[in-house]
């Protein structure tokens, strides 16, 4: 039996499973199950997938693997465990939304089940009503509701998996047209785990974890339900629709069930700075809060200071505030900045960044700011190259990962593709350089640096400069590259943002204006195009992170 199958299984029934569990269905109908219970559960799901349906779906092979289209944890959580009794891989399948084409999403699911060769779909809550798409595309099924099999009567093999045998295969957040799997191994996922339990100083006995976090992306299914999981923490967990219509929810739960741990990508802790703004004193306490995990996409230092000066009073401690990296080709965690310390900015010279690829302390010119993300996980090595040749501290270049915790390997509708080269060494497709302290720091995508008058110019840095124009929506600007040509003597770059209240020929052309002046303050560099969109206009992957190919994309169809 693998390490991790292991420790789930020491949680789940040692002395003290019944202690601690999950708590779902806040705000409306909050129910707690002991991790215990989730077990039990659990088991009796895997009992009726390893026995034929009765409507004669067959039984789960060993080894298969399984897609799931569920959104309520208290249904995801014993159903992937028990996938992991039966020897099974799990996937979390992207989900529709209220605007989603049935009929794309129904054919790239199915180019995602026939690339991860899956052997069923289980079906829960909220998509239920999705059953007859997916018998209509020929795609076998299970509903969660209907896996009621015989907990007693499972026992799980202590061979049902090896180190090495696939736990999870992460969707990419890329184009959903052209689907790609990271293989995530119990070696991968237990040496993940305990790298983020001893990096954050978890403390099961005392620690609760507070989540709305979606389970089909890796900081949420990893981060916030198999770790948790895992090592038997006590969790509260809402979904991300709670969330969205409602985001103070998430303050209000860490205030009532004393939530010490959570994390959000960065706009997330924008969102909720506003939201504070406007509660009255003494509603919240957030002062139990140690850890606020800050990644998923690159950390505003603006956006940091305006959550703690917002959470200040209700007791919000800015140090609580932790800066990560992270990738599914780690299972998640990559780097975690020390707890207790908040967040540490590393002003740089732009001149020295964006010519002589330096990251040199600044002087009194021009600067960039960029989030220390800490020292790389127990376990992993990171290291910086260019040229084939290996970095030293603050010169910039690719970020290469090594450790147990690395994937070995994609799957694609090409097939399997590796991601060590001979000596192990992982390349992250990211840009950024090591401190003399040891800490990562990342510039940003290598495929999205804009070289103009030989600078390297960071989209992150243009994006934080318009989106602080009036009128546009925090967190909802993208930035992408122009190549030389169509009337372009040089590279250049295109600026698209949303904006609310840009409904006139005026309002446009002052948000324009005002990206323009921003942004040329900033950087230097004025942009050859400024987008205008309406709010929901820009793309987006299935975990909310914004896509810069297609919105080049959608620029140009747009000239």
């Amino acid at each position: 039996m693998s390490r991790f199958l292991a420790t789930l299984l020491g949680s789940a029934t040692g002395p003290d499973a019944d202690a601690r569990g999950m708590t779902t269905g806040e705000p409306r109908e909050p129910v707690r199950r002991s991790w215990a219970e989730v077990h039990h559960a659990a088991r009796s799901v895997a009992d009726a997938l390893r026995r034929p349906g009765a409507a004669g779906e067959p039984a789960l092979p060993f080894g298969g693997a399984v897609g799931v289209l569920a959104g309520e944890p208290a249904t995801i959580a014993p159903a992937a465990q028990a996938v992991w009794l039966c020897g099974g891989s799990v996937t979390m399948l992207h989900q529709p939304t209220a605007r989603t084409d049935l009929a794309e999403w129904a054919a790239d699911t199915v180019t995602t089940l026939k690339m991860i060769d899956a052997t069923t779909v289980l079906l829960g809550p909220p998509f239920d009503a999705l059953a007859p798409v997916l018998t209509e595309q020929g795609v076998p099924f299970r509903t969660l509701e209907s896996l009621d099999g015989d907990a007693a009567a499972f026992t799980a093999s202590a061979g049902v998996a090896g180190e090495d045998d696939t736990a999870l295969l992460q969707l990419t957040s890329g184009s959903t047209a052209a689907p790609k799997a990271v293989r995530i191994t119990h070696g991968n996922l237990h040496a993940n785990i305990g790298a983020m339990v001893t990096a954050s100083e978890l403390d099961v006995g005392t620690d609760r974890m507070v989540s709305w976090l979606p389970l089909f992306h890796d900081m949420g299914m990893v981060g916030f339900l198999t770790v948790p999981m895992t090592v038997g923490l006590e969790l509260v967990t809402v979904t991300p629709a709670d969330f969205l219509s409602r985001p103070r929810l998430w303050a209000e739960l860490i205030s009532r069930h004393g939530g010490t741990v959570t994390a959000a990508p960065n706009f997330a802790y924008a969102v909720l700075a506003r939201q504070l703004a406007r509660v009255d004193d003494g509603e919240l306490d957030l002062s139990s809060l140690r850890i606020a995990l800050n990644g998923a996409e690159p950390v505003d230092p603006a956006a940091v200071a305006a959550f703690t000066d917002a959470g200040a009073r209700f007791g919000l401690r800015p140090e609580s505030v932790l800066c990560a990296y992270g990738m599914a080709e780690t299972a998640l965690g990559v780097s975690f900045a020390p707890v207790h310390t908040g967040l540490i900015v590393d002003r740089v010279d732009a001149v020295a960044l964006e010519a002589d690829r330096r990251a040199t302390p600044a002087g009194d010119g021009d600067v960039r700011a960029f989030p220390e993300l800490g020292p790389p996980l127990p376990g992993i090595e990171v290291r910086v190259v260019a040229g084939g040749a290996v970095l030293g501290t603050r010169e910039v270049g690719s970020l290469q990962l090594r450790g147990e915790a690395v994937t070995p390997g994609y799957l694609t509708v090409a097939g399997p593709v590796s991601t060590q080269d001979r000596d192990g060494w992982f390349d992250t497709g990211d840009e950024g350089y090591l401190t003399p302290e040891g800490a990562v720091v990342v510039c940003g995508r290598t495929k999205d640096v804009i070289i103009m008058g030989g600078r390297n110019i960071y989209p992150t840095d243009i994006e934080r400069a318009a989106g602080a124009a009036d009128g546009v929506r925090a967190g909802n600007v993208v930035a992408v590259r122009m190549a030389a040509g169509e009337g372009r003597h040089r590279e250049s770059f295109a600026v698209a943002v949303e904006a609310k209240n840009a409904d006139t020929d005026d309002a446009v052309k002052a948000i324009k204006a005002d990206v323009v002046r921003r942004v040329v303050s900033a950087v230097g560099v004025r942009p050859a195009e400024v987008a205008v969109l309406a709010p929901g206009s820009l793309p987006k992957t299935p975990s909310g992170k914004l896509r810069r190919a297609a919105t080049a994309d959608l620029l140009t169809a747009a000239r």
